[in-house]
Order: C-alpha cells, then structure tokens, then sequence
C-alpha cells in the first residue's frame, strides 16, 4: 500500500510538473494539454503505389461511453501510420492486410516495424498504427501522460479508420483485413472483437477478418453479446505477470462462448514484449493490475465491483476526462502491482511467429 501511495503522489508531481492545471469545474480539475498537431489533410482512400507514412481521418473518443453514444462528442483527428505492400504484387491481384497496433510504449524496436515486414514477406499488406503522436503526445513526453492520454478506445478508433482506408486501395482484399497488437494494443484488439464497435466506427464494413492478441492484459470485460465471428489468436507468457492468465482465460472463454474460434498459445518461462530488442529483464517499478476486473454496462459506463469508477459532467471534455482518470487511481489499489519481466528473448520470438504464420495462413490463404 505504501508503494502505491508513493506512486499516486508521483503521478500527481509528474501531471503538475509537465500539464499545466486549470480550473476546476464540479470538482473536476482541468489539465492542458499539447495541442493536435497541424498536420497535412488526411487522404480517406489508397492509391497504387502509396507507402511510408499516411496520414488519415479518425477520431478521439477517449471513453467507451462516446462511442456507444454515436461518437458525436469524439474530436476528429488526423491519424498517423506506417504503410507497406509485399513486393512484386501483380496488376489486378489482391492480398490480405494487417492493422498492427503498438504497446503502451509506442513504436518499439524489434516489434512493429519488424512485424510489418515479415508480413511483407508472407504476402500481406501491413499498417503499423502510430496513436500517441496524432494526439500531440511526442516520444519525449512523460510515459505516464502519455498513456493517460490515449485510451484503448482511442486505439480502437484508429483501428477501425485505418480498416476503413486500408479496404479502400484497388490491391487490397477487404475481406481479408485483421488486426494485431502487442500489450495495449493487444488489449484493445481483443475488445474491439465486440460488434458495437463496428457498427458505431465502420457500419459499411464486414469488420476485421481476425484478430491477433499478443500479450494484451484482460481485466476489462465488455460483456460482449456479439462479435462479427471473426477468429482470435492469443500469445502469452507463464512469467508475464501483466497478464493475468486466469483473468485472460476466462476472457477467452467468454469469445467461444458466443461461437468465436479462439487459438491461444502460452510460452513457458516467457516475459512480456519478446520481440523487443532491449534486453530481458525485470522492471521493478511497471504497474500492472490483477485480481479486479473492470466491467462496462451498456452505455459503456465503467464499474469496479460494482462501482461506478468514474462520474463526468455530462459535457466532460477531453482534459477533464484525462484528469478524472488519473485521479481515480486510488479505487485499485487493491489489484495494482509492480514488477514483470520485459525484453527480448529469441526463442519466444521464434516460435510467436511461426505461431502468427500458421493462424494467418489458416484463415487468410
């Protein structure tokens, strides 16, 4: 309990000392907060021959509860990611794609960008999605602003954009687009699986063709009735203490309960983040939580056992939204932890992409 009150305080020096604070409105302290950048229009379609950094429409909903409301107070914003095409795709010919969503810590060597190009290799499309900087959130600012800035739901948002885009370019399947993310990212792939999302963010769309979880932690239920039937893969460590793996079971179970054909995967002895290049170790201070799970009701409202985590006014902005997350950090302090392995480990690394190889082959080819 000490540590986490030492860390609360933290957060609140880190906030003071980097946003600046406002004013306070019922109760709610407003923080500033880098503007969006002025970026060039985003393009909503794909060309023959487009590669590199795209830039394209999504949106910011940052909470559950404004995409189910229809996205109307979601601020529009221009999305960044990464685009390649396998090589020597003939004229006429279409391939599969694949979204790739980052962790919490952004792009990361040995990750994505690898990913991307191995799925080159393969024969798929990929698009490695870059969320924080549309956000304003730039690699040199605070971790823990960043990742309070961005939710999974923002993450989600730009998943289904990037679906969007992606269906629309001449040698592109759009029945053979999926997602993948790696711990955040992974998260957010496996809740985006619930077919609200696709009705509220890309009605026109079938939705993604499969989904691919890679260490993404599991204590929120959406209490998901439906999804589009798409199939789930999940890759996890036995030493990943980020991931609950009795928590991500039953997640998992809940998918095949309403008819998802779900393949998991548990590496012995594995960490988190394997494919990283930095190397294995043990990161003391890493927060994760265990034994609690978040539940949302229809509204998309969130509870902790049985609570309501969070009250807003009912025209709660962005910064409010961010501050009011923060400052509810003391309702965990039950199932908040710290310490889980992170790091690169070859063999885990070798095995996660035969694994990802065999799946995409499956249900792609």
């Amino acid at each position: 309990m000490k540590k986490f009150v030492i860390a609360v305080v933290a957060i609140v020096a880190v906030v003071a000392g980097l946003l600046q604070v406002e004013v306070v409105r019922n109760g709610i302290v407003a923080m500033g907060l880098p503007d969006f950048p002025d970026w060039p229009e985003p393009q909503a379609t794909l060309r023959v021959g487009d590669s590199g950094k795209i830039y394209y429409p999504t949106a910011t909903p940052f909470d559950l509860d404004v995409i189910f409301a229809g996205m109307t107070e979601a601020t529009p914003t221009t999305g960044l990611g990464y685009f390649s095409m396998p090589q020597n795709v003939a004229p006429n010919t279409q391939v599969p794609a694949m979204i790739l969503l980052p962790g919490s810590g952004g792009i990361a060597p040995g990750r994505e960008q690898e990913y991307a190009a191995f799925l080159n290799t393969l024969g798929i499309a990929a698009f490695v999605v870059e969320y924080y900087e549309p956000r304003g959130l730039i690699k040199g600012t605070n971790y823990i602003v960043r990742v309070s800035g961005v939710t999974e739901f923002d993450i989600i948002s730009d998943a289904y954009s990037a679906l969007k885009l992606l269906a629309s370019h001449p040698q592109i399947d759009d029945q053979r687009i999926g997602v993948m993310g790696f711990s955040y990212g992974g998260m957010a792939t496996r809740l985006a699986m619930d077919d609200r999302f696709r009705q509220q963010l890309a009605p026109q769309s079938s939705g993604f063709a499969l989904h691919v979880d890679v260490y993404g932690p599991c204590f929120q239920n959406l209490n998901t009735g439906q999804t589009n039937g798409a199939p789930l893969l999940t890759l996890r460590g036995t030493e990943d203490k980020s991931n609950d793996l009795a928590a991500c079971k039953l997640r998992e179970q809940e998918m095949r309960n309403i008819g998802v054909d779900v393949e998991t995967h548990i590496y012995q002895g594995a960490g988190h983040a394997w494919e990283n290049f930095a190397p294995r170790e043990m990161k003391d201070e890493s927060p994760y939580l265990s034994g609690c799970e978040i539940s949302y009701d229809e509204q998309g409202l969130s509870y902790l056992n049985g609570e309501r985590i969070m009250h807003y006014p009912a025209d709660a902005s962005r910064v409010e939204r961010i501050t009011k997350r923060l400052s509810s950090s003391d309702k965990f302090s039950g199932c908040l932890d710290y310490g889980y392995i992170v790091g690169n480990d070859k063999k885990t690394k070798q095995q996660a992409y035969s694994d990802v190889q065999a799946f995409l082959t499956k249900h792609f080819f």
